[in-house]
Protein backbone atom coordinates (compact mmCIF):
# COMPACT_ATOMS: atom_id res chain seq x y z
CA UNK A 1 0.00 0.00 0.00
CA UNK A 2 2.87 2.37 0.79
CA UNK A 3 4.09 2.04 -2.78
CA UNK A 4 0.86 3.35 -4.25
CA UNK A 5 1.86 7.04 -4.32
CA UNK A 6 5.05 6.22 -6.24
CA UNK A 7 3.18 3.99 -8.64
CA UNK A 8 0.58 6.67 -9.18
CA UNK A 9 3.33 9.24 -9.71
CA UNK A 10 4.95 7.05 -12.34
CA UNK A 11 1.68 6.59 -14.21
CA UNK A 12 0.62 10.22 -14.23
CA UNK A 13 3.70 12.25 -15.12
CA UNK A 14 3.20 11.96 -18.86
CA UNK A 15 0.89 13.93 -21.11
CA UNK A 16 0.33 13.30 -24.79
CA UNK A 17 3.25 10.86 -24.74
CA UNK A 18 5.68 13.31 -23.15
CA UNK A 19 7.48 12.45 -19.90
CA UNK A 20 7.77 15.13 -17.25
CA UNK A 21 9.40 13.19 -14.41
CA UNK A 22 12.34 15.60 -13.90
CA UNK A 23 10.07 18.64 -14.10
CA UNK A 24 7.72 17.13 -11.53
CA UNK A 25 10.61 16.32 -9.16
CA UNK A 26 11.87 19.91 -9.37
CA UNK A 27 8.43 21.41 -8.81
CA UNK A 28 7.65 19.04 -5.93
CA UNK A 29 10.89 20.22 -4.33
CA UNK A 30 9.43 23.74 -4.41
CA UNK A 31 6.69 22.59 -2.06
CA UNK A 32 9.34 21.96 0.60
CA UNK A 33 10.47 25.60 0.40
CA UNK A 34 7.26 27.27 1.52
CA UNK A 35 6.61 24.34 3.86
CA UNK A 36 9.74 25.25 5.83
CA UNK A 37 8.88 28.95 5.78
CA UNK A 38 5.32 28.31 6.93
CA UNK A 39 6.44 26.12 9.83
CA UNK A 40 8.91 28.75 11.04
CA UNK A 41 6.10 31.34 10.96
CA UNK A 42 4.12 29.24 13.44
CA UNK A 43 7.13 29.25 15.80
CA UNK A 44 7.86 32.94 15.21
CA UNK A 45 4.35 33.96 16.23
CA UNK A 46 4.78 32.62 19.75
CA UNK A 47 8.49 33.51 19.99
CA UNK A 48 8.18 37.15 18.90
CA UNK A 49 5.13 37.58 21.11
CA UNK A 50 7.39 37.03 24.11
CA UNK A 51 10.46 38.76 22.70
CA UNK A 52 8.51 42.00 22.11
CA UNK A 53 5.83 41.48 24.84
CA UNK A 54 3.03 41.67 22.32
CA UNK A 55 -0.73 41.52 22.70
CA UNK A 56 -2.46 38.59 21.01
CA UNK A 57 -3.59 40.67 18.02
CA UNK A 58 -0.07 42.08 17.60
CA UNK A 59 1.43 38.58 17.55
CA UNK A 60 -0.98 37.54 14.78
CA UNK A 61 0.58 40.24 12.58
CA UNK A 62 3.23 37.59 11.75
CA UNK A 63 0.57 35.56 9.96
CA UNK A 64 -1.19 38.69 8.71
CA UNK A 65 1.95 40.08 7.04
CA UNK A 66 2.86 36.73 5.50
CA UNK A 67 -0.54 35.74 4.13
CA UNK A 68 -1.61 39.21 3.01
CA UNK A 69 1.45 39.02 0.77
CA UNK A 70 -0.40 36.33 -1.17
CA UNK A 71 -3.33 38.68 -1.75
CA UNK A 72 -1.09 41.54 -2.89
CA UNK A 73 1.23 39.52 -5.11
CA UNK A 74 -1.03 36.87 -6.65
CA UNK A 75 -2.35 38.88 -9.63
CA UNK A 76 1.07 40.40 -10.55
CA UNK A 77 2.58 36.92 -10.22
CA UNK A 78 -0.13 35.42 -12.44
CA UNK A 79 0.30 38.09 -15.13
CA UNK A 80 4.09 37.76 -15.12
CA UNK A 81 3.72 33.99 -15.30
CA UNK A 82 1.56 34.30 -18.41
CA UNK A 83 4.19 36.50 -20.10
CA UNK A 84 7.39 34.87 -18.86
CA UNK A 85 6.34 31.25 -18.30
CA UNK A 86 6.59 28.90 -15.34
CA UNK A 87 10.39 28.63 -15.16
CA UNK A 88 11.10 32.38 -14.98
CA UNK A 89 8.23 32.83 -12.54
CA UNK A 90 9.75 30.18 -10.27
CA UNK A 91 13.15 31.89 -10.47
CA UNK A 92 11.57 35.22 -9.47
CA UNK A 93 9.82 33.51 -6.58
CA UNK A 94 13.01 31.87 -5.30
CA UNK A 95 14.89 35.19 -5.59
CA UNK A 96 12.24 36.99 -3.52
CA UNK A 97 12.30 34.22 -0.90
CA UNK A 98 16.08 34.55 -0.74
CA UNK A 99 15.82 38.32 -0.28
CA UNK A 100 13.22 37.90 2.47
CA UNK A 101 15.48 35.51 4.39
CA UNK A 102 18.42 37.93 4.03
CA UNK A 103 16.26 40.71 5.54
CA UNK A 104 15.76 38.63 8.69
CA UNK A 105 19.43 39.10 9.60
CA UNK A 106 19.35 42.92 10.04
CA UNK A 107 15.90 42.61 11.63
CA UNK A 108 17.38 40.33 14.30
CA UNK A 109 20.36 42.66 14.79
CA UNK A 110 18.30 45.85 15.10
CA UNK A 111 15.44 44.09 16.98
CA UNK A 112 12.54 46.05 15.48
CA UNK A 113 9.28 44.11 15.15
CA UNK A 114 8.27 46.00 12.02
CA UNK A 115 11.41 44.83 10.19
CA UNK A 116 10.48 41.21 10.89
CA UNK A 117 7.05 41.88 9.41
CA UNK A 118 8.63 43.52 6.35
CA UNK A 119 10.90 40.51 5.81
CA UNK A 120 7.87 38.21 6.09
CA UNK A 121 6.01 40.26 3.48
CA UNK A 122 8.90 39.87 0.99
CA UNK A 123 9.01 36.14 1.77
CA UNK A 124 5.30 35.96 1.08
CA UNK A 125 5.74 37.61 -2.33
CA UNK A 126 8.26 34.91 -3.21
CA UNK A 127 6.05 32.09 -1.95
CA UNK A 128 3.16 33.51 -3.96
CA UNK A 129 5.14 33.20 -7.19
CA UNK A 130 6.06 29.63 -6.27
CA UNK A 131 2.46 28.66 -5.46
CA UNK A 132 0.98 30.35 -8.53
CA UNK A 133 3.42 28.30 -10.60
CA UNK A 134 3.63 25.01 -8.74
CA UNK A 135 0.01 24.18 -7.85
CA UNK A 136 -1.46 24.37 -11.38
CA UNK A 137 1.79 22.99 -12.86
CA UNK A 138 1.43 19.79 -10.83
CA UNK A 139 -2.29 19.67 -11.67
CA UNK A 140 -1.74 19.70 -15.47
CA UNK A 141 1.52 17.73 -15.48
CA UNK A 142 -0.06 14.38 -16.27
CA UNK A 143 -3.38 12.55 -16.42
CA UNK A 144 -6.22 14.94 -15.36
CA UNK A 145 -7.96 11.98 -13.68
CA UNK A 146 -5.25 11.92 -11.00
CA UNK A 147 -4.76 15.70 -10.65
CA UNK A 148 -6.08 15.86 -7.08
CA UNK A 149 -4.13 12.80 -5.99
CA UNK A 150 -0.96 14.16 -7.61
CA UNK A 151 -1.30 17.53 -5.89
CA UNK A 152 -1.93 15.87 -2.52
CA UNK A 153 1.19 13.78 -3.07
CA UNK A 154 3.23 16.90 -3.85
CA UNK A 155 1.72 18.74 -0.89
CA UNK A 156 2.78 15.78 1.26
CA UNK A 157 6.40 16.88 0.76
CA UNK A 158 5.33 20.35 1.85
CA UNK A 159 3.97 18.82 5.07
CA UNK A 160 7.13 16.75 5.58
CA UNK A 161 9.30 19.86 5.41
CA UNK A 162 6.94 21.63 7.82
CA UNK A 163 7.30 18.83 10.33
CA UNK A 164 11.10 18.79 10.17
CA UNK A 165 11.36 22.59 10.24
CA UNK A 166 9.04 22.82 13.25
CA UNK A 167 11.18 20.41 15.25
CA UNK A 168 14.65 21.58 14.21
CA UNK A 169 13.75 25.27 13.97
CA UNK A 170 11.81 25.11 17.23
CA UNK A 171 14.74 23.56 19.08
CA UNK A 172 17.11 26.23 17.74
CA UNK A 173 14.83 29.27 18.14
CA UNK A 174 13.16 28.31 21.41
CA UNK A 175 16.30 26.71 22.82
CA UNK A 176 14.35 24.64 25.33
CA UNK A 177 13.83 27.69 27.54
CA UNK A 178 10.62 27.81 29.55
CA UNK A 179 9.81 31.51 30.04
CA UNK A 180 6.25 32.71 30.57
CA UNK A 181 4.86 36.16 29.80
CA UNK A 182 4.45 36.71 33.55
CA UNK A 183 8.17 36.07 34.12
CA UNK A 184 9.07 38.44 31.30
CA UNK A 185 6.94 41.22 32.78
CA UNK A 186 8.77 40.84 36.12
CA UNK A 187 12.22 41.30 34.54
CA UNK A 188 14.26 44.42 35.13
CA UNK A 189 15.02 46.61 32.12
CA UNK A 190 18.54 45.16 31.91
CA UNK A 191 17.31 41.57 32.20
CA UNK A 192 14.68 42.17 29.54
CA UNK A 193 17.22 43.74 27.18
CA UNK A 194 19.46 40.68 27.49
CA UNK A 195 16.47 38.34 27.02
CA UNK A 196 15.26 40.25 23.96
CA UNK A 197 18.73 40.26 22.41
CA UNK A 198 19.10 36.49 22.90
CA UNK A 199 15.56 35.86 21.59
CA UNK A 200 16.12 37.92 18.44
CA UNK A 201 19.57 36.50 17.70
CA UNK A 202 18.33 32.89 18.07
CA UNK A 203 16.27 33.49 14.93
CA UNK A 204 19.35 34.08 12.76
CA UNK A 205 20.58 30.47 12.61
CA UNK A 206 17.60 28.94 10.75
CA UNK A 207 17.50 31.85 8.29
CA UNK A 208 21.22 31.58 7.51
CA UNK A 209 20.50 27.94 6.64
CA UNK A 210 17.55 28.97 4.45
CA UNK A 211 19.70 31.55 2.62
CA UNK A 212 22.18 28.82 1.67
CA UNK A 213 19.40 26.36 0.73
CA UNK A 214 17.55 28.88 -1.44
CA UNK A 215 20.74 29.97 -3.20
CA UNK A 216 21.60 26.36 -4.09
CA UNK A 217 18.05 25.68 -5.28
CA UNK A 218 17.96 28.89 -7.32
CA UNK A 219 21.11 27.80 -9.18
CA UNK A 220 19.71 24.29 -9.69
CA UNK A 221 16.43 25.57 -11.19
CA UNK A 222 18.31 28.03 -13.40
CA UNK A 223 20.16 25.16 -15.06
CA UNK A 224 17.13 22.83 -15.23
CA UNK A 225 14.81 22.66 -18.23
CA UNK A 226 11.19 23.07 -17.16
CA UNK A 227 8.77 22.61 -20.08
CA UNK A 228 5.92 25.07 -20.53
CA UNK A 229 2.75 23.02 -20.27
CA UNK A 230 -0.35 24.20 -22.11
CA UNK A 231 -3.70 22.51 -22.35
CA UNK A 232 -5.21 21.72 -25.74
CA UNK A 233 -7.80 24.46 -25.13
CA UNK A 234 -5.05 27.04 -24.54
CA UNK A 235 -3.29 26.08 -27.76
CA UNK A 236 -6.39 26.10 -29.98
CA UNK A 237 -8.45 28.99 -28.62
CA UNK A 238 -8.36 32.74 -29.20
CA UNK A 239 -10.92 33.29 -26.46
CA UNK A 240 -9.88 35.42 -23.48
CA UNK A 241 -9.81 33.72 -20.06
CA UNK A 242 -12.84 34.44 -17.85
CA UNK A 243 -12.44 32.23 -14.80
CA UNK A 244 -15.09 33.92 -12.65
CA UNK A 245 -17.90 32.73 -14.92
CA UNK A 246 -17.45 29.25 -13.41
CA UNK A 247 -19.57 28.86 -10.29
CA UNK A 248 -17.55 25.97 -8.87
CA UNK A 249 -14.40 28.14 -9.05
CA UNK A 250 -16.03 31.11 -7.30
CA UNK A 251 -17.30 28.83 -4.53
CA UNK A 252 -13.85 27.22 -4.41
CA UNK A 253 -12.23 30.64 -3.88
CA UNK A 254 -14.50 31.16 -0.86
CA UNK A 255 -13.66 27.64 0.28
CA UNK A 256 -9.91 28.27 0.11
CA UNK A 257 -10.32 31.59 1.97
CA UNK A 258 -12.28 30.00 4.82
CA UNK A 259 -10.32 26.76 5.00
CA UNK A 260 -6.81 28.27 5.13
CA UNK A 261 -8.13 30.74 7.71
CA UNK A 262 -9.23 27.86 9.91
CA UNK A 263 -6.04 25.89 9.22
CA UNK A 264 -3.70 28.72 10.19
CA UNK A 265 -5.86 29.76 13.14
CA UNK A 266 -5.20 26.26 14.47
CA UNK A 267 -1.63 25.56 13.28
CA UNK A 268 -0.39 29.01 14.30
CA UNK A 269 -1.77 28.57 17.81
CA UNK A 270 -0.73 24.99 18.60
CA UNK A 271 2.09 26.10 20.91
CA UNK A 272 0.09 28.80 22.69
CA UNK A 273 -3.01 26.58 22.96
CA UNK A 274 -1.03 23.78 24.61
CA UNK A 275 0.47 26.39 26.96
CA UNK A 276 -3.06 27.66 27.67
CA UNK A 277 -4.24 24.14 28.60
CA UNK A 278 -1.54 24.21 31.29
CA UNK A 279 -1.28 20.44 31.59
CA UNK A 280 1.12 19.46 34.33
CA UNK A 281 4.39 17.97 33.07
CA UNK A 282 4.23 19.44 29.53
CA UNK A 283 7.13 21.88 29.11
CA UNK A 284 8.45 23.92 26.19
CA UNK A 285 10.31 20.97 24.60
CA UNK A 286 7.18 18.83 24.89
CA UNK A 287 5.11 21.53 23.18
CA UNK A 288 7.57 21.66 20.27
CA UNK A 289 7.39 17.86 20.02
CA UNK A 290 3.58 17.99 20.01
CA UNK A 291 3.67 20.59 17.22
CA UNK A 292 5.95 18.22 15.29
CA UNK A 293 3.45 15.37 15.83
CA UNK A 294 0.62 17.66 14.67
CA UNK A 295 2.53 18.41 11.45
CA UNK A 296 3.54 14.75 11.10
CA UNK A 297 -0.12 13.77 11.10
CA UNK A 298 -0.74 16.57 8.59
CA UNK A 299 1.87 14.96 6.33
CA UNK A 300 0.49 11.45 6.86
CA UNK A 301 -3.01 12.63 6.03
CA UNK A 302 -1.84 13.94 2.66
CA UNK A 303 -0.07 10.73 1.71
CA UNK A 304 -3.06 8.66 2.81
CA UNK A 305 -5.31 11.04 0.89
CA UNK A 306 -3.16 10.75 -2.24
CA UNK A 307 -3.66 6.97 -2.15
CA UNK A 308 -7.36 7.09 -1.31
CA UNK A 309 -8.11 9.57 -4.10
CA UNK A 310 -7.02 7.00 -6.65
CA UNK A 311 -9.93 4.86 -5.37
CA UNK A 312 -12.44 7.33 -3.91
CA UNK A 313 -13.99 10.42 -5.48
CA UNK A 314 -12.07 13.53 -4.35
CA UNK A 315 -15.20 15.43 -3.28
CA UNK A 316 -16.38 12.49 -1.13
CA UNK A 317 -13.01 12.24 0.61
CA UNK A 318 -13.01 16.01 1.16
CA UNK A 319 -16.43 15.68 2.81
CA UNK A 320 -15.21 12.93 5.16
CA UNK A 321 -12.07 14.83 6.20
CA UNK A 322 -13.98 18.10 6.73
CA UNK A 323 -16.61 16.41 8.92
CA UNK A 324 -13.86 14.89 11.09
CA UNK A 325 -12.14 18.29 11.39
CA UNK A 326 -15.44 19.86 12.42
CA UNK A 327 -16.01 17.28 15.17
CA UNK A 328 -12.47 17.59 16.52
CA UNK A 329 -12.58 21.39 16.42
CA UNK A 330 -15.78 21.30 18.48
CA UNK A 331 -14.05 19.01 20.99
CA UNK A 332 -11.20 21.53 21.36
CA UNK A 333 -13.72 24.20 22.32
CA UNK A 334 -15.72 22.22 24.87
CA UNK A 335 -13.23 19.70 26.31
CA UNK A 336 -10.25 20.27 28.61
CA UNK A 337 -6.74 18.96 29.31
CA UNK A 338 -5.73 15.76 27.48
CA UNK A 339 -9.07 15.32 25.69
CA UNK A 340 -8.72 18.78 24.16
CA UNK A 341 -5.03 18.20 23.47
CA UNK A 342 -5.58 14.91 21.60
CA UNK A 343 -8.42 16.49 19.60
CA UNK A 344 -6.16 19.37 18.59
CA UNK A 345 -3.32 17.09 17.47
CA UNK A 346 -5.71 14.86 15.49
CA UNK A 347 -7.01 17.85 13.50
CA UNK A 348 -3.63 17.88 11.74
CA UNK A 349 -4.43 14.62 9.96
CA UNK A 350 -7.87 15.68 8.73
CA UNK A 351 -6.83 19.20 7.71
CA UNK A 352 -4.27 17.69 5.37
CA UNK A 353 -6.03 17.15 2.05
CA UNK A 354 -8.51 20.00 2.18
CA UNK A 355 -6.46 22.76 0.52
CA UNK A 356 -5.09 20.74 -2.44
CA UNK A 357 -8.43 18.98 -2.96
CA UNK A 358 -10.47 22.21 -3.01
CA UNK A 359 -7.80 23.68 -5.31
CA UNK A 360 -8.01 20.92 -7.92
CA UNK A 361 -11.81 20.64 -7.75
CA UNK A 362 -12.09 24.40 -8.31
CA UNK A 363 -9.79 24.25 -11.38
CA UNK A 364 -11.66 21.35 -12.97
CA UNK A 365 -12.76 21.97 -16.59
CA UNK A 366 -11.61 25.61 -16.63
CA UNK A 367 -9.73 25.17 -19.94
CA UNK A 368 -8.04 28.42 -21.00
CA UNK A 369 -9.04 30.00 -17.67
CA UNK A 370 -6.99 27.53 -15.59
CA UNK A 371 -4.04 29.86 -14.93
CA UNK A 372 -6.34 32.77 -14.13
CA UNK A 373 -8.40 30.60 -11.81
CA UNK A 374 -5.23 29.45 -10.05
CA UNK A 375 -4.26 33.08 -9.44
CA UNK A 376 -7.60 33.82 -7.77
CA UNK A 377 -7.32 30.70 -5.62
CA UNK A 378 -3.83 31.72 -4.45
CA UNK A 379 -5.17 35.20 -3.62
CA UNK A 380 -7.75 33.54 -1.38
CA UNK A 381 -4.93 32.26 0.84
CA UNK A 382 -5.17 35.70 2.49
CA UNK A 383 -7.93 34.10 4.58
CA UNK A 384 -5.03 32.85 6.72
CA UNK A 385 -4.24 36.50 7.49
CA UNK A 386 -7.75 37.77 8.12
CA UNK A 387 -9.54 35.00 10.06
CA UNK A 388 -6.85 34.54 12.78
CA UNK A 389 -6.79 38.34 13.19
CA UNK A 390 -10.58 38.42 13.67
CA UNK A 391 -10.26 35.64 16.25
CA UNK A 392 -7.51 37.53 18.09
CA UNK A 393 -9.68 40.64 18.31
CA UNK A 394 -12.95 38.89 19.19
CA UNK A 395 -12.22 35.82 21.28
CA UNK A 396 -15.93 35.03 21.60
CA UNK A 397 -15.93 34.25 17.88
CA UNK A 398 -13.15 31.66 18.22
CA UNK A 399 -15.62 29.03 17.05
CA UNK A 400 -15.62 30.77 13.64
CA UNK A 401 -13.42 27.81 12.63
CA UNK A 402 -16.54 25.65 12.87
CA UNK A 403 -18.27 27.88 10.30
CA UNK A 404 -15.26 27.48 8.00
CA UNK A 405 -15.44 23.67 8.15
CA UNK A 406 -19.20 23.69 7.61
CA UNK A 407 -18.60 25.62 4.38
CA UNK A 408 -15.97 23.09 3.24
CA UNK A 409 -18.54 20.33 3.83
CA UNK A 410 -21.01 22.26 1.65
CA UNK A 411 -18.39 22.67 -1.07
CA UNK A 412 -17.56 18.97 -1.03
CA UNK A 413 -21.22 17.98 -1.31
CA UNK A 414 -22.52 20.57 -3.75
CA UNK A 415 -20.33 23.59 -4.47
CA UNK A 416 -17.62 21.65 -6.30
CA UNK A 417 -20.00 20.23 -8.89
CA UNK A 418 -19.23 21.54 -12.37
CA UNK A 419 -22.25 23.12 -14.02
CA UNK A 420 -22.93 21.86 -17.54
Amino acid sequence: MALAPSANLKNTVSQNGKKYTLALIVVVALFTIWGILGALNDILTNHLKKAFVLEEWQATLVQFAFFMGYFLAAIPAGKLMEKLGYRKGILIGLSLCLLGCVLFIPAAEIRVYGLFLGALLVLAFGCTFLEVAANPYVSVLGDPKFASSRLNLAQGFNALSKMLAAKIGGDIILGGKEISMEQIKLMSSEQFQIFQEEAALSIKGPYFFLIALLFIFLIAVYFTHLPEIQTENELNSNEKPNALKYQHLVLGIIGIFLYVGAQEAIAGKVLSYIEYLNIEGIGVNDRTTLLTIFLGLFMAGRYVGAVLQTKIDASLLLFIYAVCSLILCTCCIFLTEYSALYSLIAIGFFNSIQFPTIFTLALKNLGISTKQGSTYLVMAICGAAIIPMIMAYIIDLSDIKIICYIYVIFYALKGSKVKA
